[in-house]
Formats: structure tokens, sequence, C-alpha cells
């Protein structure tokens, strides 16, 4: 049996851990080779060493998505590599402070959230899109959020200021590459297991789970690998009629 992403190399940052990591094994599993982008080298090593481990392809690079030379490096190595690049998640993000007022936010956790999740995602898209057209066209999906189309109810209105523009930036693109072979929608998780939202599930299990309860008809958490099977389908050929669409996997929270 074939395999979706046999010969297609993709680039996965964020790919340390959570969505990020999954999403990266999954695309190997599927035959892609994978370049794993994170800051975190050994972390990101062992999932490397584990694709490798199942016969599949990949690599480390060890990139920053607020540095537009670190981005630039990590799409010269893929290329120097595999010699194309055909899809990439743009997964890279921070949750920054939570349970605040809007004005109770400081400038430096503002800048710093819309650095790595908005800034990130677009300066990401910068060096991949041209090495995308080069190889005939691809598939981009960028990493928003449920608080990308609702308001935020954790108190972090920097995350869905900058989740909102994701949402803006792929939309935009998406129609100005529509006729160039080249995809880029969006992915839109609700709560998902992953090192951003474990640490507070334990540390707040009321506040957080009666939020929940509140937010999501589903009424729980979804694993990593509920979000990588989407992020992988939106890359496939099996949706090469989509562009432009924030995709959500939520547990029907956008529809509440």
């Amino acid at each position: 049996m074939s395999k979706r992403f046999e010969g297609k190399v993709v680039i996965v940052t964020g790919a340390s851990s959570g969505i990020g990591r999954e999403t990266a094994i999954q695309f190997a599993g599927e035959g892609a080779s994978v370049v794993l982008a994170a800051r975190r080298e050994a972390q990101t090593a062992e999932v490397v060493q584990q694709i490798r481990q199942h016969g599949s392809e990949a690599m480390f690079v060890r990139t920053d998505v607020t540095n537009v030379a670190s981005l630039e490096a990590l799409v010269a190595i893929t290329i120097k590599t595999y010699g194309r690049l055909d899809c990439a998640f743009n997964n890279a993000g921070i949750a920054g402070d939570a349970m605040k007022a809007t004005a109770d936010h400081s400038e430096e956790n503002w800048n710093a959230v819309l650095a790595t999740n908005l800034t990130g995602v677009w300066l990401s898209m910068k060096y991949e899109i041209p090495a995308m057209l080069k190889s005939g066209g691809g598939c981009i999906v960028n990493a928003s959020s449920t608080y990308g189309l609702k308001p935020s109810t954790a108190g972090h209105v920097p995350y869905a200021a900058a989740k909102h523009g994701v949402i803006g930036l792929t939309k935009t693109a998406a129609l100005e590459y529509a006729k160039t072979g080249l995809r880029i929608n969006a992915i839109c998780p609700g709560w998902t297991h992953s090192e951003m939202v474990d640490p507070a599930l334990e540390a707040l299990p009321e506040q957080l789970g009666s939020l929940i309860n509140q937010d999501v008809p589903m009424a729980r958490v979804a694993d990593a690998t509920e979000i990588a099977r989407a992020v992988l389908w939106l890359c496939s050929d099996e949706s090469s009629y989509v562009t432009g669409h924030p995709l959500c996997v939520d547990g029907g929270w956008v529809a509440r």
C-alpha cells in the first residue's frame, strides 16, 4: 500500500513536543522525509531517533522562529539535504501569560507572544514559499487556535490576537498563491494535551476543568495525535480543493 507522503519533504517547526512532535512522527510514518525544527536539541534528537528506528528519514535543525537568519538557514539546509520542499507545518508557539485582563499584560509578554506566534509564522512562510514554488507547489499549514476564531476565555489576549492574526495571514497568502499549486491553510485546535496545556491543567484542575466543560461540547481535551491527523489531511491530495481554510479540531467548541 502506497504512503501518502512518499518522496515528499516536510518541515515541522516546534517539533520537539506536543502537536509538532506527533505531526512529525505521522508524516514520517506516511513516507515523508521530515525536518524537525525546534530550539531544544536533545529533546528533538530523541524524536529524530524514534523516527529513524522505524525506518523513516528525519533530521533536526536548531531553529528560532523569531530569528530571520535562523529560518532562512532552516529552508536552505532542507533544500541542500533533500533537494526540495513540499509541505510545512508552522507550529512553533508559546502561550505567554494567562489569566490576566487585557490591561494587565506587560508589553514584554505581548511582544514575545506576537514575535513567536504571528511574526514567526510569517517569517517561516517568507522562506518556505519560494522554495515550494521552485518545486512546483506544495502545502503549508499554519498553527492557529480555537482562540483564533473566538475570544480568549483564559485571559491571554496576546495569544488570541496572534492566533487571529495567523488566520488573516493564512487567508491572504492562500488567495495570492492559489493559482500556483501552493495551498495554505490553518489548523485551529481546541484544548489539546501538550507541554503548553498539561501543566496548566495540573496547576488549576478545577478552574480549567470547569472552563473546558463550559467551552467544549465533547467535554474533553484532545490528544495531539488527533490534531496531527488533521494537519496531514490538509497537506495531502485528499484536500486538493481546500485552501485559505481555518480547520477547527475542537470537540465542537466553535459550533457552540
